[in-house]
This record gives C-alpha cells, sequence and structure tokens, in this order.
C-alpha cells in the first residue's frame, strides 16, 4: 500500500521545527509520507533527521508584492506538479494565499490561519487597498472544494467565518501540541522573584509594553527581574532592534537571552510567564510556561485566553494598559501561594487539552476526512 503524501508550506524553516513539527511527527506516525516546502535557513538537517523530505522555496516571508507572489505561485505550482501530494497544508497567512491560488484540483487543501499577523492588526506599511485585496483573496480561496480551514480560537474561527469561509469547512484545533512529557514542571526557584518573556522581540507581541511596564515596577523600588528570551525579527516592521534591547536591558537591568535552543532553562529560571500581545493564534510561549508548571500575566486578548484563564492560570490584564501589566506582574510577585495554584491549574489544562498527542490525533482525523475515497 502506497503511503499517502502531505506536503506542508510554510515560511520558514526554524517556524516549522519550532511550531509544526509534533504535528508532522503525528502525521508521519499515522503512516503519512511528509514533505516540507519551506525556506531553508539552517534547518535541513533537521527536518530530514525527523524523516521528512525538505523543498527549498526562494520566497521571501516579509513581501506580497503581485510579482513576487506570482514568481512564488509559479514556484509552488512546479512543486505540486512534481510531487502531486495527496493532501496540501498551508500554515499561515502568505502560504494560505500561495498556496491555495497553486493548488491543484486533484489534491486536498488544510489552511492554518495562526493569527491576523501585522497585515490586519500590527504596524505593517500597508495600504487599505492591499488589505482588502487579502481579505478578498481569502474570502474566495478557502470556498475551495476539498478543503478545510484549520484555526486555534474561536475569535479567529469568527473572522474566517466572516471572510466567507463555509462554517462546516473550519476546524478549531488550538495549536500544534506541546511535550507533556519533555515539558515538567519546576520548582520554584530561589528569589529574586523573576518573570520571563519568551517570543520574538516585536511590538505585536507587547514588549514596549512589557518593559515600560517594568521600568514602572523598578521606580517603585521592587525587587523583580525580568528575562527576555528569543530574537529580533528583521523581516517584521514592529521589530526591535538590537541596540533598542541592549538599551533598554541597560536602562532597567533587564536579561535579554536571545534565542534559547532550550526553553526549559528558562522556565527553570522564572517564577511565572508574561506576556503582553494585542493578539495571537496559540501563544507556544504560554504553553509551554504552563506545561512547565508556571503561573502567567498576559492580555486577555484573542488566543491568549484560552490558556491564560483569569484567577484561574493567570491574571489578565487589557492590552496595551501599562499600568494594569504592572500591577499584574506586582501582584503575582508577591504571592507565592497564588503562583503555586496558578501554575499547577495550568499544567492541568495543557494536559487535558493541549498536549502533543492530542493534537496529534485531531490534525490526523482531519486528514484522514479529506482523503480521496
Amino acid at each position: 500500500m502506497v503511503a499517502p503524501r502531505l506536503l506542508y508550506v510554510v515560511t520558514e524553516d526554524w517556524y516549522f521545527l519550532s511550531h509544526r513539527l509534533p504535528m508532522a511527527r503525528a502525521a508521519k506516525a499515522a503512516g503519512y509520507e511528509v514533505h516540507v516546502a519551506t525556506r531553508i535557513n539552517e534547518g535541513r538537517a533537521a527536518i530530514e533527521k525527523e524523516g521528512f523530505v525538505p523543498h527549498a522555496l526562494s520566497w521571501s516571508r516579509g513581501s506580497l508584492s503581485a510579482f513576487g507572489s506570482l514568481t512564488a505561485i509559479l514556484e509552488l505550482r512546479r512543486l505540486l506538479r512534481r510531487l502531486d501530494p495527496d493532501i496540501l497544508h498551508n500554515v499561515s497567512l502568505k502560504p494560505v494565499l500561495l498556496g491555495t491560488a497553486a493548488s491543484l484540483s486533484r489534491m486536498a487543501v488544510v489552511n492554518s490561519v495562526t493569527g491576523l499577523g501585522t497585515l490586519f492588526i500590527g504596524e505593517a506599511k500597508v495600504s487599505g487597498i492591499t488589505r482588502r485585496a487579502v481579505r478578498f483573496a481569502l474570502k474566495h480561496l478557502l470556498r475551495r472544494q476539498r478543503s478545510k480551514t484549520v484555526v486555534q480560537n474561536p475569535d479567529d474561527r469568527a473572522f474566517v467565518i466572516d471572510l466567507g469561509a463555509p462554517a462546516e469547512s473550519v476546524a478549531l484545533i488550538p495549536g500544534s501540541g506541546v511535550d507533556t512529557k519533555l515539558l515538567t514542571p519546576f520548582p520554584e526557584p530561589p528569589p529574586p522573584v523573576t518573570a520571563a518573556y519568551v517570543g520574538r522581540m516585536l511590538a505585536d507581541k507587547g514588549v514596549h509594553t512589557l518593559i515600560q511596564a517594568f521600568a514602572l515596577i523598578g521606580k517603585r523600588g521592587s525587587s523583580l527581574q525580568l528575562l527576555l528570551a528569543g530574537d529580533t525579527d528583521k523581516e517584521n516592521p514592529g521589530s526591535l532592534v538590537p541596540e533598542q534591547l541592549r538599551e533598554f536591558a541597560s536602562l532597567y537591568g533587564i536579561s535579554w537571552l536571545g534565542h534559547v535552543a532550550d526553553i526549559r532553562g528558562v522556565w527553570a529560571r522564572a517564577h511565572f510567564a508574561v506576556l503582553a500581545s494585542r493578539r495571537e493564534g496559540l501563544p507556544k510561549s504560554l504553553l509551554e510556561a504552563a506545561a512547565c508548571g508556571r503561573a502567567m500575566v498576559a492580555t486577555d486578548a484573542p488566543g491568549c485566553r484560552e490558556i491564560a484563564i483569569e484567577a484561574e492560570t493567570a491574571l489578565t490584564v487589557p492590552v496595551d494598559d501599562v499600568n494594569a501589566l504592572a500591577a499584574a506582574m506586582e501582584k503575582l510577585a508577591g504571592d507565592a501561594a497564588l503562583r503555586e495554584k496558578f501554575g499547577k491549574a495550568a499544567r492541568a489544562l495543557v494536559e487535558a487539552k493541549f498536549s502533543a498527542e492530542s493534537i496529534g490525533r485531531q490534525i490526523v482525523a482531519l486528514y484522514e476526512s479529506l482523503k480521496a475515497p
């Protein structure tokens, strides 16, 4: 029996390895031949080590120009004709747009809308015409026959249905899953109490708001420490630059760690997680923190509220509210019993809803539903 062929189309190799690996592993374990089309930087060996077949794309993640998009569609169409996958799984906005446009009628298509991105919510310098054009394209592409749209939270489900995707074709699968065997609860480290943010250094992730809140806390004489773990992103218009981060670190006593290969080291050092994002699909950083038994402070924003539940696993605050964020961080920093309560509940929630095993079963069931009879 020939194994069904599955092709993931993802912007960057690091994003696939960071955010979609558990899902792809589940598909491979279920008997799928897994291929990955992406811009390859340093991830080829890691993709091949998993038993997946990488295919290099020449596109730029940060560009949606007409010429660049057409070139990318033609490149994808050539690859699709050569591979002839049974299922094409496009992950995030650009692959959804270009991958679906390049798809062949005989193949099933899964489109993962992983959050709205800077095009809709951030500081991207794009015109209203561009936003309307993207909405128009999505409205038609998401109606494709033999296709499913995967979203990670109820707010994004409502968004894509409002765009025109048939409600029965939209599946809510929360993320790609967390390895609850690798990520296990840590005991609290010794003082001083430390908060940690993990993620790219972007305005839409609330990094400016977080730094302002921490500076305010420092003026009040608090001993709270802050770790920032993650890289800048030169292709994102809302990214801080290294010089800014080094200046903030020097001014306010922040520890900027840059990229951290093993995130367990961060959560072993930190007492709680903080995320001041404006909107998420489903924040991997909070899922990992919760798996490690960490309480959270987060914005009451789409995606965040699926894991950061007020008074159960987290303290939540309005988006872009520096004073509220500072107050919540101070409250959690000063209450060890509350951190313990939230951390235990967060771990239980991850085990119940967000484990790699659970999400893997859901995505494989979705693939199976799309296989040709």
